[in-house]
C-alpha cells in the first residue's frame, strides 16, 4: 500500500512570507497614506491661513489707504478754506508803499471833492493880479498889444516862489502849452475845475488829491505870450466847463 506524500515544507515556507510581505505592505501603504492626509490637511490649514493672513493684510492695507485718502483730502478741504479766508480778508496780500509828497493824498484815498459856490479859494502866490479875469469885455494885453478876453486871473510872482493850489482836489492833468506853459489841471468836484499855469518844478502825478494849501510847483520864466508882464501864475476856475471869476472865492 502507497503512503500519501507529505507536504513540502519549503512550500509552506514560501507561502508564509508572501502573506508576511503582502500583511507588511498593507501595513506601509496604510501608514503613507494617513501620513499624507495629515500632511495634505496640515498644508491646507496652512494655506488657509496664509490666505486668510493676506486677505486681513490687504483689507487693512485698504483700510489704510481709505484713510489716509480722506485725511488729505481734509487737509486739502483745510487748506482751500485757509487760502480763501486770506483772500478775503486780505491777509498775506504785499502791502503796496508809495511814497507821498507833503499835503499830498494818492488817488483812490476816498478823499470827497465837495466845492460849491459857497467855497473859498487860498490866494495861490504872493503877488498882485496883473490882468483881471473879464469874459463881458476885453482888456489889453502888453506883449500881445491887443485887447483880448481873458478867462483867468494872472497874478505876478517872482521865479521859483511856491505856488499853491488853493482848494482841495484832484489832480485830472499836467499839461504843457505854448500860452500858459507847464499847467496843473484839478478836479475840485461838483464840475468845477481849476487851471494853474507858469509853472515849473510840479511835485505831483496824475490822480495824486492835494490840499488848499499844497504846493503844487514854483513860478517859471513867463512863455512867449506873457514876457512883457513878467513872471505870472496863471489861474484859471471853470464850473462844468465854463470859465468864472476865480475872485468871487477868495476871501478878501
Amino acid at each position: 500500500m502507497n503512503k500519501r506524500p507529505k507536504p513540502s515544507r519549503k512550500r509552506g515556507a514560501s507561502v508564509g512570507i508572501a502573506i508576511c510581505f503582502a500583511a507588511a505592505v498593507a501595513i506601509v501603504g496604510t501608514y503613507t497614506l494617513k501620513s499624507y492626509q495629515k500632511s495634505d490637511r496640515s498644508e491646507t490649514g496652512r494655506l488657509e491661513q496664509t490666505d486668510s493672513t493676506e486677505d486681513k493684510v490687504k483689507v487693512q492695507t485698504r483700510s489704510a489707504n481709505t484713510d489716509r485718502l480722506v485725511i488729505d483730502t481734509e487737509d486739502d478741504e483745510k487748506e482751500k478754506e485757509i487760502e480763501e479766508t486770506k483772500e478775503e480778508t486780505g491777509e498775506g496780500a504785499e502791502e503796496e508803499i508809495t511814497e507821498v509828497q507833503p499835503g499830498v493824498e494818492t488817488a483812490g484815498s476816498g478823499t470827497a471833492l465837495s466845492f460849491s459856490e459857497s467855497s473859498q479859494l487860498l490866494w495861490p502866490v504872493n503877488g498882485q493880479i496883473l490882468l483881471n479875469f473879464s469874459m463881458d469885455k476885453t482888456v489889453y494885453f502888453s506883449t500881445l498889444d491887443q485887447y483880448k478876453y481873458n478867462p483867468a486871473l494872472v497874478i505876478s510872482g517872482a521865479e521859483g516862489d511856491q505856488v499853491i493850489s488853493g482848494a482841495a482836489g484832484m489832480v485830472k492833468s499836467i499839461d504843457v502849452t505854448a500860452q500858459t506853459g507847464t499847467t496843473v489841471n484839478l478836479d475840485l468836484g461838483n464840475g468845477y475845475e481849476l487851471f494853474v499855469g507858469q509853472l515849473k518844478e510840479v511835485p505831483l502825478n496824475t490822480g495824486d488829491y492835494v490840499n488848499a494849501n499844497t504846493v503844487i510847483g514854483y513860478v517859471s520864466q513867463p512863455t512867449k505870450y506873457y514876457s512883457v508882464e513878467g513872471c505870472n501864475v496863471y489861474y484859471e476856475l471853470r464850473k462844468d466847463g465854463q470859465p468864472i471869476d476865480p475872485l468871487q472865492f477868495v476871501d478878501e
